[in-house]
């Protein structure tokens, strides 16, 4: 498989490059030339299949033309090494909980897959190291650091914003030491990101050392994340649910919600998907008008999705091949303030026993709101609440349970690097390094 860039001015690109260096040279992001279609006996036996069967199937029609099956598979079973079962929280609405892997956090299965991916074309290629950029909002940071971390021939920086990271998400990629750096900057989740994709395209620091990114701009990233897509709608078939089913994906940088649109072009029968947005309304307003208008984000109580200007975006408009109506067609928008997600929160606790974090709360109030008769809805609880303890436990009015995975990150000593947001300072950094 060959991949070329959104901005159509760079070399097409194997797997490996686009894996290893993360972003084409014209700043545009990596795109596999086709998207080969799941036969329908794939479809028709979904519901009896594994997490782990599911998702080699997909992986193979996105990787297995560049990667051995054995090498494959066992990259595949290593990642999936935990559940992500569709709960049920009302009659209609269901949680696909993504929080049972090491991190308790989405972003596990496309960290972890990544990790185990470059390990291995490094190993092909018997070169030298490569350094990983990740700008983190929270969730990212702690994915990769622990996806990665150990990992010989790998060294991790990652970058988040001082004070809008919550303090247990800060400790999951402050407190591992060896091979991971964590850097502290003083701006918002945007400055990190530009910072990061500054420095794939500062010559300097390409002739200094090998750069990638963990972020969802790196193929390796975002794809994997279609697997717990094809298995959501297995879990529903299996219920008798599948026939009518809404998607929900709380949405930030648009690299989980696009995974899911890839899978719908491979065949998956979902009916629509719905992209729920914090104040941070970029795509919202894009469905709406048809205009792109990034701005600078916002800081909300759903601080993994506070984002403006959202990486793949870019990726969504190719795959669409730029219109707009189409877009629409297969995807609403739905947005809400931290009052509106806080209430969620309360309401969902008190008639359900069901405790949302608010990225999840967003997810479930659009389902909610959203719905036409005879659909089921099933939204991505993206992380534990326990993660955002604080926010949670002072909307609810008591404390929340910390999982003891959680409780062991918080015992680390915390180090990090502090750097402002100016791209000179962070490129001076790294040449020291």
């Amino acid at each position: 498989m060959k991949y070329y860039s959104t901005n159509q001015q760079a070399p097409i690109a194997t797997l490996e490059k686009a894996v290893v260096k993360g972003l084409a040279e014209d700043k545009g992001l990596y795109m596999p030339e086709h998207i080969k279609p799941l036969p329908k006996e794939f479809f028709d036996n979904i519901e009896n299949l594994s997490f782990q069967e599911i998702a080699y199937t997909v992986a193979d029609a996105f990787f297995g033309e560049d990667v051995p099956a054995e090498d494959l598979k066992r990259i595949v079973y290593d990642t999936l090494s935990f559940d992500v079962p569709a709960v049920k929280v009302t009659d209609s609405i269901y949680s696909l909980e993504l929080f049972h892997g090491p991190t308790l956090a989405f972003k596990d299965v496309g960290a972890r897959f990544m990790a185990r991916l470059l390990q291995y074309f490094l190993k092909k290629e018997g070169k030298g190291e490569v350094n990983v950029l990740v700008a983190t909002s929270g969730d990212t940071g702690s994915a990769v650091a622990n996806g990665f971390l150990g990992v010989d021939g790998i060294h991790v920086y990652v970058l988040y914003p001082k004070g809008k990271v919550s303090p247990i998400q800060e400790c999951q990629f402050t407190t591992l030491g060896q091979n991971i750096t964590a850097v502290e900057v003083d701006g918002v989740f945007d400055d990190c990101q530009a910072l990061v994709k500054s420095a794939f395209m500062d010559a300097d620091l390409n002739a200094h050392m090998r750069l990638t990114s963990a972020n969802s701009i790196n193929v390796a990233r975002f794809l994997p994340q279609s697997f717990y897509y094809f298995y959501a709608y297995a879990q529903m078939k299996k219920l008798g649910l599948a026939d009518q089913l809404v998607v929900c994906v709380p949405s930030g940088n648009f690299g989980n919600i696009c995974s899911a649109l890839f899978g719908k072009k491979m065949g998956l029968p979902i009916k629509r998907f719905i992209a729920a947005n914090n104040a941070n309304d970029i795509f919202f307003k894009y469905l709406q008008t048809g205009k792109y208008e990034p701005k600078a984000s916002v800081q909300t109580i759903a601080n993994a999705m506070d984002v403006g200007d959202p990486s793949n975006f870019a990726r969504i408009y190719d795959l669409y091949g730029k219109d707009h109506a189409a877009i629409c067609a297969d995807i609403s928008g739905a947005t809400y303030a931290d009052s509106q997600i806080a209430d969620t929160i309360r309401q969902v606790e008190a008639t359900t026993g069901y405790v949302c974090d608010p990225h999840g709360a967003c997810g479930f109030r659009a389902l909610q709101e959203g719905l036409e008769p005879g659909e089921t809805g099933i939204f991505l609880e993206t992380a534990h609440p326990a993660k955002f303890k604080d926010t949670v436990d002072s909307i609810l009015g008591k404390s929340i349970d910390i999982p003891a995975k959680l409780q062991a990150f918080m015992q680390g000593t915390k180090q990090s690097t502090p750097m402002t947001r100016h791209f000179a300072d962070f490129k001076q950094y790294l040449l020291a390094e």
